[in-house]
């Protein structure tokens, strides 16, 4: 039988943020394809408008490290859609691939403003009304940098880290207010575009962790984020799930 059987999300509204591209466009269809009605948020609005045109979406604009744009792509979401059901916090940056004696601080800002302080504001956004409804879901795509760092990127590294801690927190601070999960994910290297900024001998190194030998798939992915929207997982929260084909050692 198909995974939208089993996990079917008809009648959901889904947000998803970075989703105007690789894993996040992947997650798009894939929580689409199983019933959800998903407002596609991306900083980008053409790329936003394309991937939720192609799943009978909403494409927003949404630049998820400013509280105001978050609020305002919010509010859109539900507006065009209803109550948000799903939030999967896709956008993220690599920032620059240099050793700690060649970053400034800029490098930490900016990697910081997308990656963690954008899970903080979006997950902010949606949670009271979950809590209200008594109903919600929580994706986090953190990173196997999160848990294990990757050397010549801290900032990104480190930002990961804190996307898993920050969705353990939120599990046991909505525990037991209703049917609520947060959980967080953690990839290894997957061939998108993120990986256009990384150095090659970045890229050998990660690649070299993994023993299954291969990069992750998309779909593989957000074949995974799909069983944590669903209702399936109502007894799964705090968690954070390798999907690094063997890579993760803890």
């Amino acid at each position: 039988m198909s995974a939208q059987i089993f996990f079917d999300l008809e009648g959901q509204v889904a947000v998803v943020t970075g989703g105007g591209q690789g894993i996040g466009e992947g997650i798009s269809h894939r929580l689409a394809a199983a019933g959800a009605r998903v407002a596609v948020l991306d900083r980008k609005e053409d790329l936003a408008r394309s991937v939720a045109e192609s799943i009978g979406g909403v494409g927003i604009q949404c630049d998820v490290s400013s509280a105001s744009s978050v609020e305002k792509a919010i509010g859109e979401a539900r507006r065009q859609l209803g109550p948000i059901d799903i939030l999967v916090n896709n956008a993220g940056v690599a920032g620059r691939t240099l050793p700690l004696t060649e970053l400034n601080e800029q490098d930490l800002d900016q990697v910081y403003a997308v990656n963690l302080k954008g899970v903080f504001l979006t997950c902010k956004a949606v949670i009271g009304e979950m809590i209200e409804r008594r109903y919600g879901r929580i994706v986090n795509v953190a990173s196997i940098a999160g848990k294990e760092g990757n050397p010549t990127l801290i900032p990104y590294s480190a930002t990961k880290a804190a996307v898993i801690c920050l969705s353990k927190a939120l599990a046991k601070e909505v525990a037991g207010k209703g049917d609520i999960t947060v959980n967080s994910i953690s990839p290894a290297v997957v061939h998108t575009k993120i990986l256009d900024n990384i150095s090659q001998s970045t890229l050998d190194y990660m690649l070299s962790k993994i023993p299954m030998g291969r990069t992750g798939k998309i779909e593989e992915i957000a074949s995974l984020v799909h069983f944590l929207a669903s209702r399936e997982s109502s007894f799964t929260t705090g968690q954070c799930y390798d999907i690094s084909g063997g890579r993760a050692t803890y």
